[in-house]
């Protein structure tokens, strides 16, 4: 039996952590069909899930929420979804906010191309007899009022601007396979 990789959150500073939970996705749990992607021939409907998070500190100024599969047969893994500069009063987001259109992102925050180059969520799609895949849904509390960041850097570089600025981040690891 092969051991699983460490997430790659273990290689970052520790930083507090804080609860996530969903209505639509289970820890451990396989993700629902809607969930996983149609866009990339799997089957499903890229709907992004309900996420809701609580716990996280006091000082706080605005989140980040991310999906990432650390098990894509890439050497950099691959993002599903990334919505940056939202407000610390938002402390939920609603199935299907992840659009490519973003019409139902909270006022303010904006969402990232993935690896696919689209905007919003693309739900799974791990190669068929690939393996069962991780996709991590991140909660990122921030010390940062707003990233200074735009609509067109990549994910690596959203990471990058929100490293010194991750005060907690809460983690909801569903898997998939095909």
């Amino acid at each position: 039996m092969t051991a699983r990789p460490p997430s790659p959150y273990d290689f970052l500073p520790v930083v507090g952590s804080f609860a996530v939970d969903s209505k639509d996705v289970t820890e451990g749990e396989m993700l629902p069909m809607a969930q996983v992607s149609g866009i990339f021939g799997a089957g499903g409907e890229d709907v992004s899930p309900h996420l809701r998070w609580s716990g996280f500190p006091e000082e706080t100024k605005s989140f980040v929420v991310t999906c990432f599969d650390p098990d894509a047969p890439t050497a950099s893994g691959f993002w599903h979804w990334v919505v940056y500069n939202i407000p610390s009063s938002v402390t939920e987001l609603a199935t299907g906010v992840g659009s490519q259109q973003g019409e139902n992102l909270p006022t303010g925050a904006g969402q990232l191309r993935n690896d696919a180059g689209l905007a919003g969520y693309l739900g799974a799609a791990p190669p068929v007899g690939h393996g069962l895949h991780r996709y991590i849904f991140a909660v990122h509390a921030l010390d940062v009022d707003s990233l200074a960041i735009d609509g067109g850097v990549s994910p690596a570089i959203c990471g990058f601007t929100m490293f010194g600025a991750t005060i907690a981040r809460a983690l909801l690891t569903p898997v998939y396979e095909q």
